[in-house]
């Protein structure tokens, strides 16, 4: 099982992150299997940060082996969605990008990819018109729907399975809108697809 991931897929958070270059093609970067944080356990602030920060995401899962999956097709190749959090060590990532050297220690550690319960996305009458938000303590901080996507979920499969073969449950983490920020010990973070509550644990 691999875990990929796409930056870069809404204009709101690179405005955010003061990235004013034009996004060509769908940016992809990968986490470890290790990364994978499920079943409601405890997020763990690494001792080799201070500057952990949260992105929501909708996550997908892939159903079926795919390989240059033409974009017509891609949507036969997920029946599943949830929300997901890629936990990203800011001052890491900040430090290593100033020396022009990869940033995967950053956003690959252990634990770093949050993942809630998966459900049908036949619940939804279009995957690209899904809200989702992200509560850290009875607070929404951040929150997005997929319409706002630069590149819709099934381009994106299209896309990643030009470089890699997709297998029965991989995830694809489809990027983050604006509202990234910081978490704390003691943060209680719950996720929501619409008005449904998929992910629910806390920071320790």
């Amino acid at each position: 099982m691999k875990i990929l991931a796409i930056g870069l897929n809404y204009a709101s958070h690179n405005e955010e992150m003061k990235r004013t270059f034009k996004v060509e093609s769908p940016v992809i970067f990968m986490k470890s299997e290790t990364s994978l944080l499920k079943n409601g356990k405890p997020f763990f602030i690494p001792d080799f940060s201070n500057e952990i920060d949260y992105e929501t995401e909708i996550v997908i899962k892939i159903n079926r082996l795919g390989k240059n999956i033409d974009e017509q097709f891609a949507h036969r190749y997920y029946d599943e969605l949830t929300v997901g959090i890629d936990f990203t060590a800011r001052d890491l990532q900040r430090s290593l990008k100033e020396k022009g050297l990869p940033w995967e220690i950053a956003k690959s550690f252990d634990n770093s990819a949050g993942i809630g319960t998966f459900i049908s996305k036949s619940v939804f009458k279009d995957i690209q018109d899904i809200s989702f938000h992200l509560d850290i303590n009875d607070k929404i901080v951040q929150k997005g729907n997929t319409k706002d996507m630069i590149f819709s979920v099934d381009k994106i499969v299209s896309y990643v399975s030009k470089y890699f073969t997709l297998k029965i449950g991989d995830l694809i983490y489809t990027g983050t809108p604006a509202g990234i920020g910081p978490v704390k010990i003691n943060d209680h973070l719950k996720g929501y697809v619409e008005d449904k509550l998929l992910l629910d644990f806390r920071v320790k």
